[in-house]
């Protein structure tokens, strides 16, 4: 069997709106590391869109996993509770950031936790509008494409868009967005078609991951947060990219001198295993009536024993210090690749979210050619990287927290040659 006699049957057999970006199938994983069905060795720069932020198939994740079988696989918690779920939620009521009694609720995916958080807003306010950011992410259910701000691929060809939901700019400062600009928006807004008396919540990033990994300036969430105590609005924290010590905090609202009142959270938490989760203040979690928040899978006991193996895991190797410190080596060796790179516009991000920005040699327009470029010569020399922003000219680097010194240099040394091979071809 081939990469390509499986993408032969992949053709056939899946529905074509499930995109792929590479023709690797994969066979076998570990920690940093990716075999495919041919034997081919990659390292995995993707995580799989940070979900193993620990590793591939890290032995502690594995054993309570395996611990977990031996019990039961499934009951429902809205049937037959048990205990983990009980001390996971506890301990996210204790982490999230917020000096203030919480309650969380498990979910299975990152849309399903944003759904459920714009549930909680409504049911706690009375209100229905709600406030997201343009080049944001939150999901392929209809409110999470609604609320992403972002048309191509996610919002063609599926009709209308859910009601009552408003966008403004994110103040990317690269392309001429500041945070004046982007409360001066919001202002118009309030002024022009919705009054502020009527917004239930106010969705953002911390750090925008689809939209092109552009940090939030700490004076915006300052605003958001004064503006939102002054309507009664609540502030909801996206955390399904940036958490779980991907930005260097176990959540990246950790870096900032104001707390959200709802935060959803997903991949990195099962590391490997789906399970999701919003948290937020006790109050207005408990809005919502009996049977009014959950889902058959949701707090699956599997995903629910990865998740508490995950926490463990982070604080015993301190992955938010690992983080800052893979990061800070990455972006030396991309601002020494950028001294002779025209095309780097910018490197940036916290911790090991991090991001370099392409455009033309003469820096004119975004590249996202160029982009793809250097992400098909880095696959091609055994390096999964993924683009991503709205024009398509960013690549994010989201290694395993976890991976090896000696594999992370290798890494960084197949991205220079990626970046040097891109450029000749453009020469």
């Amino acid at each position: 069997m081939s990469n390509a006699d499986l993408a032969a049957r992949r053709a056939a057999a899946v529905a074509r709106g499930v995109g792929v970006q590479t023709q690797i199938y994969a066979e076998r994983a570990q920690n940093a590391e990716v075999w495919d069905i041919e034997g081919n060795r990659y390292i995995d720069f993707a995580a799989g869109i940070a979900v193993v932020n620990t590793g591939h198939r890290h032995p502690k994740v594995m054993a309570a996993v395996e611990k977990q079988l031996g019990s039961f696989t499934h009951t429902c918690h809205q049937i037959l509770p048990y205990e983990p779920y009980v001390r996971l939620a506890e301990r996210l009521n204790d982490l999230v950031p917020g000096d203030f009694a919480k309650k969380t609720v498990f979910v299975t995916t990152g849309a399903e936790a944003v759904e459920n958080a714009i549930k909680v807003a409504r049911a706690a306010t009375g209100r229905s509008a709600i406030i997201a950011f343009g080049g944001g992410f939150h999901g392929r259910t209809f409110m999470g494409m609604s609320l992403t701000g972002k048309v191509a691929p996610y919002k063609i060809g599926f009709g209308a868009m859910m009601p009552d939901v408003y966008h403004i700019p994110f103040p990317v400062e690269l392309h001429g967005g500041s945070v004046a600009t982007t409360m001066d928006m919001l202002e118009r807004l309030f002024k022009a078609d919705l009054d502020p008396a009527r917004v239930a919540g106010i969705i953002i990033e911390p750090v925008q991951g689809e939209g092109g990994f552009y940090p939030a300036p700490a004076e915006l969430m300052r605003a958001l947060r004064k503006l939102c105590d002054t309507h009664g609005i609540v502030m909801i924290a996206d955390e399904v990219q940036t958490g779980f010590a991907r930005t260097g905090h176990l959540f990246a609202m950790e870096g900032y001198d104001v707390a959200a009142d709802i935060t959803t959270m997903a991949k990195g938490l099962g590391g490997g295993l789906p399970i999701s989760a919003v948290t937020g203040r006790a109050e207005l979690m408990d809005a919502a009536i009996p049977g009014g928040l959950g889902g058959t899978y949701g707090g699956n006991p599997l995903g629910v024993a990865a998740g508490n193996a995950v926490l463990d895991v982070i604080e015993e190797e301190d992955l938010c210090g690992r983080a800052n410190e893979l990061g800070a080596r990455l972006r030396q060796r991309l601002e020494a690749i950028r001294a002779t790179t025209p095309q780097i516009v910018d490197v940036r991000g916290p911790g090991m979210m991090v991001a370099v920005e392409f455009n033309t040699a003469d820096r004119s327009a975004p590249d996202a050619d160029f982009t793809n470029r250097v992400r098909i010569e880095a696959e091609k020399r055994g390096l999964i990287l993924l683009t991503c922003g709205v024009y398509g000219n960013v690549i994010r680097f989201l290694a395993p927290l976890t991976i090896q010194d000696e594999v992370f240099a290798e890494a960084l040394d197949i991205l220079e040659a990626a970046i040097e091979a891109a450029k000749e071809a453009e020469a």
